[in-house]
């Protein structure tokens, strides 16, 4: 049975913890956070240990796999932490705020023999999956154009740390890098990003950023990257996809609940009106895979390269949206 140690309490952590209980021969045996009580509160539900900071996990030789769900500062230390102790390691998006960062936390886990994932959901959500299926099978012909859209309400409001762009990188690397990651995954390289927005305004819990890639094959795509809703509105996605012969269209905020796990006081819980069965899940369905790898020694489904690469073109965006100018893609590693 492989033991798992969270790290953080929060809602990321929550959802993975859920997820952990409908995967067989895995149990979460530990979460710390320095808020004690949002730790209890958790690991009361799993019976897991409760600690009181994330460095004492790394102190406990019964578990395999750690799980960060820290906030985007963390990660890097957290990661770093994990690879000198041994231990497998997933981690929330994104990966770090800077390529130096994530190129240590790339290398440490390599010279330690151990998995490293980032957790692109968006690779195991049942509506992306089809899309990209629907891609691969020429349903719509040849893609030409593609919009995406990821907002609602700023965290920040709940959250101070994600006001402050040095410690969560804003929308683009908070919220649109999963855009990046899975557009990038569907459609090959990036040649050159250009964006425009308020990230560096300093604009309090507002925020929104239009980032346009073109590909190496000349697809062109628009993502927006939206915290200016007001206090209160629930977050919301929609992908177009237009071809030559066709459009894959949607919207979540039109559908039923596909997310299937929700926040209570006791943890992340399934909800029995998700037209989802557990296991299509896409945190249940990402962890799954996760930990096959790690029982079977076989490659990670999302390698740390190209979570590298997706953070590289976030990061273009960024530094298009400081200099206003376009900003050709190279290689992160």
């Amino acid at each position: 049975m492989l033991k798992i140690g969270l790290i953080g309490a929060g809602q990321a952590a929550r959802a993975h913890a859920a997820s952990y209980e409908n995967i067989k021969d895995v149990k979460v045996v530990a979460i710390a956070d320095i808020a004690v009580e949002r730790a209890e509160s958790l690991a009361k539900r799993f019976g897991a240990d409760v600690l009181d900071h994330g460095d004492k996990i790394f102190d406990r030789d019964d578990i395999d796999v750690v799980d960060i769900c820290l906030p985007t500062y963390l990660h890097h230390e957290y990661v770093l932490k994990a690879a000198e102790a041994k231990k497998h390691v997933i981690c929330e998006t994104p990966m770090a705020l800077d390529l130096e960062e994530a190129r240590e936390m790339v290398e440490a886990t390599k010279r330690a023999n151990v998995k490293f994932m980032v957790a692109h959901d968006l690779r195991f959500s049942p509506k992306y999956l089809s899309a990209k299926r629907s891609i691969e099978e020429g349903s719509i012909g040849t893609a030409r154009a593609v919009r995406a859209y990821r907002g609602g309400a700023h965290p920040g409001r709940e959250s101070s740390w994600y006001s402050d762009i040095e410690k969560s990188g804003g929308a683009i690397l908070d919220m649109a890098i999963h855009d990046i990651d899975f557009l990038s995954w569907c459609f090959g390289p990036v040649k050159e990003v250009y964006a425009k927005g308020n990230v560096y305004k300093g604009m309090e819990f507002f925020e929104y950023d239009m980032i346009t890639l073109e590909f190496e094959k000349g697809l062109i795509a628009h993502i927006a990257a939206d915290w200016s809703k007001p206090e209160g509105t629930l977050a919301y996605e929609s992908l177009d996809i237009a071809g030559d012969v066709g459009v894959i269209k949607f919207e979540s905020k039109d559908e039923n609940s596909l997310g299937a796990i929700y926040d209570t006081a006791d943890g992340g819980i399934v909800d029995p009106e998700s037209p989802l069965d557990i296991f299509s899940v896409p945190t249940t369905k990402m962890l799954m895979e996760f930990v096959d790898a790690i029982e079977r020694d076989t490659d990670i489904p999302v390698s740390p390269i190209e979570s590298l690469e997706s953070l590289n073109i976030a990061l273009a965006a960024m530094e298009s949206i400081r200099h206003n100018r376009p900003v050709s893609i190279k290689e992160a590693f």
